[in-house]
C-alpha cells in the first residue's frame, strides 16, 4: 500500500499574537468593529503570517489543467477537447483569469497536470507560462476502475508540491481547468465529507435537467463501484482528478511554507478538503474568496468552517473568484499597517 508523507504544517494559533492584532485593529480611528469583516480579514492575515504587520508580495496563480475519463459517459455539457482549447486560450491571454490577473498584477502560469493533448508538438511548446507536470493523458474512467492508480495520485500530489515549492511571493491561488472536474469534486465531497451524492452535484458547465439526472445516476454508480475505498489517498486516486490531486499537493506545500492560500470555488475547495485530510492543518492557511453557485460548495464551506468573502453568483473556476477577491486582502493589510490609531491622530477614543 502506497502512503503519502506530508510536510510539517505549523499551527497558526497564538493567543498573544491574536490579542495584539485585535488591539491594534480596535485602536484604529473608527468605532469598534466599524470595518466589519475587513477587520477579521486583517486579523486572519496576521495570524497566518505570524506577524503584526501582514503584507502581500508577488501573488501567484497556478491554473492546473487535466482531463477526466468519466466524461465519456456524458456527465458534462462540453466535450473533453475543450480542456486543451482552454489551455491555449490561457496561453494567449484571453480567459477571464488572464484578464483579472493582469488587472491585479498577479503572475499566472498554467500547469499541464494531465490534459489529453500533446503540447510538446504545439506552437505553445516553449511558452513561458506553460509548466509541464503531466502524469498521464487524462484520468481513467472511474465508473470501471480507479481514476488514478495510487502511484499516479502520489505522483500528482508530489508534482503539485514541486509547483508550489519555493514559489515567489507569499500568496497562492490555485485555479483549474478540466471538463468533468465538477463530477470529481462532487465524488470527493460525497466520500470525504459524508454528504449524499445528490446534494453534491450541480449543472457544471450547463447541464439541463435531464443531463443533471444522468450525471447523478452515473456518479451514484461510481460511488458504489468504489464503495470500499476509504483512506484519503485511496479516495483521491479512485474518485478525484489529476488536476485536483496536483492542486492538493500545491496547497499542502504552500501551507508548509506558511503562505496565504486564497481559495476559489467548488473545485479548489474540494482540493483543499483532500489536502486537509492528507495533511491536517492546511485549512488554517485558507481564505475563502467566494461562494460558488455549485450546490456542493455550500457543503464544502460548512465542512471547512469557512465564510467566503464574496457571493457573486459565479461558477467559472480558473481561480477567477479568488482573483476577484484579492483586492480585499490588499485593503485589509493596508488598514492594519497604514491607518492611524486614535493616539497617532490625537483623537479621543470612544467611551466604553
Amino acid at each position: 500500500m502506497i502512503t503519502f508523507t506530508a510536510p510539517t504544517i505549523a499551527n497558526i494559533e497564538n493567543n498573544d499574537l491574536r490579542q495584539q492584532l485585535q488591539q491594534i485593529i480596535d485602536l484604529k480611528t473608527k468605532p469598534l468593529g466599524a470595518l466589519g469583516r475587513l477587520e477579521a480579514l486583517a486579523l486572519q492575515l496576521g495570524m497566518i503570517q505570524g506577524t503584526l504587520t501582514p503584507h502581500i508580495e508577488q501573488p501567484q496563480i497556478r491554473v492546473f489543467a487535466a482531463d477526466h475519463g468519466l466524461t465519456k459517459h456524458g456527465t458534462s455539457a462540453f466535450p473533453s477537447a475543450v480542456t486543451a482549447q482552454m489551455v491555449y486560450n490561457f496561453l494567449q491571454g484571453g480567459a477571464a483569469i488572464n484578464v483579472l490577473a493582469r488587472q491585479h498584477n498577479i503572475e499566472l502560469k498554467v500547469v499541464d497536470a494531465g490534459v489529453d493533448a500533446d503540447f510538446a508538438n504545439s506552437p505553445f511548446k516553449d511558452h513561458p507560462q506553460l509548466l509541464n507536470y503531466k502524469v498521464r493523458h487524462g484520468s481513467r474512467d472511474a465508473l470501471t476502475e480507479p481514476a488514478m492508480t495510487e502511484a499516479e495520485c502520489l505522483a500528482a500530489l508530489k508534482n503539485g508540491m514541486k509547483v508550489a515549492e519555493n514559489l515567489a511571493g507569499n500568496l497562492l491561488i490555485v485555479g483549474e481547468m478540466g471538463i468533468g472536474n465538477t463530477s470529481a469534486a462532487s465524488l470527493l465531497l460525497a466520500r470525504l465529507g459524508d454528504v449524499p451524492i445528490a446534494d453534491c452535484i450541480g449543472r457544471g458547465t450547463g447541464l439541463d435537467d435531464a443531463g443533471l439526472q444522468h450525471k447523478t445516476d452515473i456518479l451514484t454508480q461510481v460511488l458504489a463501484r468504489h464503495n470500499e475505498v476509504q483512506s484519503p489517498l485511496e479516495v483521491l486516486a479512485a474518485l478525484g482528478g489529476l488536476e485536483i490531486a496536483m492542486m492538493a499537493g500545491a496547497l499542502i506545500q504552500a501551507a508548509s511554507e506558511r503562505r496565504i492560500l486564497l481559495i476559489d470555488g467548488f473545485i479548489a475547495s474540494s482540493a483543499l478538503l483532500a489536502a486537509e485530510h492528507l495533511a491536517p492543518g492546511v485549512a488554517q492557511y485558507a481564505i475563502f474568496a467566494h461562494h460558488s453557485v455549485e450546490p456542493g460548495h455550500a457543503h464544502l464551506l460548512k465542512l471547512l468552517n469557512a465564510e467566503p468573502l464574496l457571493d457573486m453568483g459565479m461558477r467559472l473556476g480558473e481561480g477567477s473568484g479568488a482573483a476577484l477577491a484579492y483586492p480585499l486582502l490588499q485593503s485589509a493589510c493596508a488598514i492594519i499597517n497604514e491607518m492611524a490609531s486614535f493616539s497617532d491622530a490625537g483623537i479621543s477614543e470612544q467611551n466604553n
